[in-house]
């Protein structure tokens, strides 16, 4: 007996339309699963590949990392050590490259993954949805850099705080190690949180959502982006989470506009 076809339409039946090309071929639960293994596999090359050409380049990494750190230790002001990071195990000296590497691989993968990702969920869309590929993809590589540009203009701000916090009676020598996890952690979190207008915006090309309803939950919208904003910031000052809930909601208002405007809802 045929395997009972998932995503698609049974023959002979018409969607709402009366087009029954508009729908997507039926898949069976073995394809469903054969799609996602393909794309996984595809994943997990494109990011070992990304991160062994990381971590090629690993120093020059770590400096650019490491900068913004640099500017809040000379805002701080003279220290009798200078201004640098210590290393406190002696595995670090190759766990943190390979660390730095592998994060950052996953972030050049990035769009071999959303682009996977799309391929997965497209067959159960409509023609119409599916058009939406490439706008998706864009916006989740754009929103996500844009997020991570953000975390790394800022991060000097929340680090000086931090930095000078103690004033001069402590001498601050920051570890690397977990100097480099917490920026990459915050890097991470700009960059996913930023993917809010994606989000959004597919929702609303899926009429499950419209710019009238976002405008309707504008208060309680504000009240959980300042929330979440002050749960999901790793850092103690008051500077990163302040600046992320301003950015989230200018792009709330902005997810508003693109709805309106674009897909006209």
């Amino acid at each position: 007996m045929a395997a009972a076809p998932l995503g698609g339409v049974l023959p002979g039946r018409s969607g709402t339309s009366g087009a029954v090309e508009d729908e997507a071929p039926a898949q069976t639960l073995i394809e469903h699963l054969d799609d996602l293994r393909r794309v996984l596999i595809v994943c997990l090359i494109a990011w070992a590949v990304a991160t062994g050409l990381a971590f090629l380049v690993n120093h020059a990494l770590i400096q650019l990392l490491e900068h913004p750190l640099m500017l809040a230790l000379t805002r701080r002001g003279p220290s009798p050590f200078g201004h640098t990071v210590i290393v406190t195990s002696p595995i670090e000296g190759l766990s943190i490259p390979f660390k730095v590497a592998a994060l950052v691989g996953f972030v050049a993968a990035l769009p071999v993954v959303a682009w996977q990702a799309w391929t997965f969920i497209a067959p159960g869309l409509r023609r119409a949805e599916r058009r939406l590929a490439g706008p998706f993809v864009a916006g989740t590589i754009i929103c996500f850099a844009l997020g991570a540009a953000f975390a790394y203009l800022i991060m000097p701000i929340g680090l000086s705080f931090l930095a000078s916090f103690l004033g001069t009676d402590a001498v601050y020598l920051p570890d690397l190690n977990a100097y480099l996890s917490f920026f990459l952690l915050v890097i991470a979190v700009f960059g996913i949180t930023f993917e809010m207008p994606v989000v959004l915006t597919l929702l609303a090309a899926l009429r499950i959502i419209s710019s009238a309803t976002l405008r309707r939950w504008r208060r309680p919208a504000v009240f959980a982006i300042i929330a979440v904003a002050l749960v999901i910031t790793p850092g103690a000052d008051p500077f990163t989470p302040t600046l992320l809930s301003a950015a989230l909601l200018i792009l709330y208002e902005a997810s508003i506009l693109v709805i309106r405007h674009l897909l006209h809802r």
